[in-house]
């Protein structure tokens, strides 16, 4: 029977030293978290609080109050339904087309064998060092040409996929049994086959972590939104934020509210996969 870690020899659970370490070790990981999570609580006491200042920092809103929301969605000249069905529709799409065509080409690279697979792959890797400012003049100025300039496709087409997530989906196919792929094809299953019903199902921790960055990356996005949509109507929610701290600059209440409108979404998401995303961080050995 396998002993728990407090059973091995010189791990002992009483004394002053002991207890010392401890209430130690909690006092600090207790001021860790509440120093972590300060700024999201002024930021939701903020949007709770009814006229609040810069100058009046309040951690417990003194006259409660859910006006600052209910402006936000009343107000005509800020589309807050039309930029967060913007930002869903963006996010969702990006990450949708990174799960479609990392995984198929991590599946390609780890397990079907052709002439420069390796290459192909060391290629794919190179790009990974290259800034992000460098290809955004070439790339805009292309999407100039296609007139997709303040369209939802130009919003969407340059990030359809990443470098980083076909490199962790190689890795992880990579790591799966090659037996399993053969007795599919036994059974006779064709390549894709293979890939859909054995392998793509084993992968599913990897792709939450994929989905889950992927997803987080896209909606907080606030550069090429920004560079790629002139009208109001396609605002994002970030440069949206951005356009109400412009025009409502001493509206605390309502800048508050915004930033935790962006923020809700991201922090269901994680809820909703976090299994499967300690998962994926164990399997490619990011876990702390």
């Amino acid at each position: 029977m396998a002993r728990s870690d407090y059973e091995y020899p010189g791990y002992e659970r009483s004394g002053v030293s002991y207890w010392s370490k401890t209430t130690v070790l909690y006092l600090l990981v207790t001021a860790g978290a509440l120093w972590m999570t300060l700024p999201f609580w002024w930021t939701l006491t903020t949007s709770l609080s009814a006229s609040p200042t810069a100058a009046t920092v309040s951690f417990i809103p003194a006259e409660f109050t859910l006006q600052n929301f209910i402006t936000l969605w009343e107000r005509p000249d800020i589309l807050l339904v039309r930029w967060f069905l913007n930002t869903m529709l963006f996010a969702g799409a990006v990450t949708a087309f990174n799960l479609t065509f990392d995984s198929l080409a991590g599946y390609a690279l780890a397990k079907v064998d052709f002439w420069g697979r390796e290459k192909i792959f060391l290629g794919f890797i190179s790009t990974m060092m290259i800034p992000g400012m460098v290809t955004l003049i070439p790339v805009y100025l292309l999407l100039v040409e296609l007139g997709w300039v303040n369209t939802y496709q130009g919003l969407i087409a340059p990030l359809v996929a990443q470098p980083l997530g076909i490199f962790l989906l190689r890795q992880h196919f990579k790591s799966l049994p090659s037996a399993l792929g053969d007795a599919a094809k036994i059974d006779g299953c064709n390549e894709f086959q293979t890939f859909y019903k054995v392998y793509l199902p084993l992968a599913k921790p990897a792709l939450a972590t994929l989905g889950i960055f992927t997803f987080m990356g896209a909606w907080n996005n606030f550069q090429w939104p920004l560079i790629i949509a002139n009208d109001a109507e396609m605002y994002t929610l970030p440069i949206a934020l951005f356009a109400v701290r412009n025009q409502y600059f001493a509206e605390w209440g309502l800048m508050m509210a915004a930033a935790l409108i962006i923020v809700a979404p991201v922090i269901v998401a994680f809820l909703a996969a976090q299994n499967y995303f300690i998962q994926g961080m164990s399997l490619s050995g990011m876990k702390g």
